[in-house]
């Protein structure tokens, strides 16, 4: 074999090794990243395997949130621009509200549906919304994960309030409360500005919610406050809105 083939031959193979070594350290730190995001502070982010759990064989408790009907009360101490206020539902009369649950302080899969909604509140805002998070965490540990690092696993700054139910009343209340577990699945709640509820979605502990799927809600919500929709008319076509 002429010697310049052989050149070309031994550098094919150095190229396929450079490769096949950087895929490896590639899928080593993506996999790296995955564990930080289902560990924190050396314990797996759903006690007791939960999120192998589903949702089928949880214990819930039975909801009194109801479409259409008012909202379930609730009030409590929330964690509002780094301080403690008491707050309640009532206080968003007059504002549709955003009101979501999410399993726990620090250890859940990486807090992005969190930040999103908070990083893109003032969407919200432009279309006279509000959002509310909530957890059975207490209001101190609530501000010890807003004090903490985005890099190291925190929330940072929070422009959405971060509301504590430590009785666990409000989940139960609302119907995502796991009884077995000892905190919630990830329920999100639109409430009119008549305090009434007009749609719940409820998902299981890995998968988070989406702001623009609820932001596309919440306007048409508001879209058919507005022009209502008589019965049998075709499917509505609102402008700006995603279908």
């Amino acid at each position: 074999i002429p010697h310049g083939v052989c050149l070309i031959t031994h550098r094919g193979y150095l190229v396929r090794a450079a490769l096949l070594l950087l895929f490896c350290v590639l899928t080593s730190a993506e996999e790296a990243k995955n564990s930080q995001c289902h560990n924190y502070a050396g314990g797996h982010v759903y006690p007791g395997e939960a999120f192998r759990v589903p949702v089928s064989d949880h214990s819930l408790h039975l909801s009194k949130a109801k479409i259409s009907k008012p909202a379930p009360h609730w009030e409590g101490t929330a964690v509002i621009n780094g301080e403690f206020k008491e707050l309640k539902l009532s206080d968003y009369r007059g504002k549709y509200l955003v009101f979501f649950f999410y399993p726990l302080d620090f250890t859940f899969v990486c807090p992005t549906e969190i930040i999103a909604f908070s990083d893109r509140v003032h969407e919200f805002r432009a279309i006279n919304t509000e959002v509310v998070a909530c957890s059975v965490d207490s209001q101190f540990t609530h501000l010890a994960w807003i004090n903490t690092p985005r890099k190291q696993g925190g929330l940072g700054e929070m422009k959405i309030p971060l509301l504590s139910d430590l009785t666990h009343q409000i989940s139960k209340d609302y119907g995502v409360y796991l009884e077995d577990q000892g905190h919630t699945l990830r329920g999100l709640f639109i409430i009119d500005d008549k305090g009434v509820l007009r749609q719940i979605t409820m998902n299981d502990l890995p998968v988070g919610r989406s702001v623009d799927e609820t932001l596309r809600l919440v306007q048409a919500f508001q879209y058919t406050d507005k022009h209502g929709e008589g019965e049998g008319s075709k499917p509505l076509h609102i402008p700006g809105v995603g279908n």
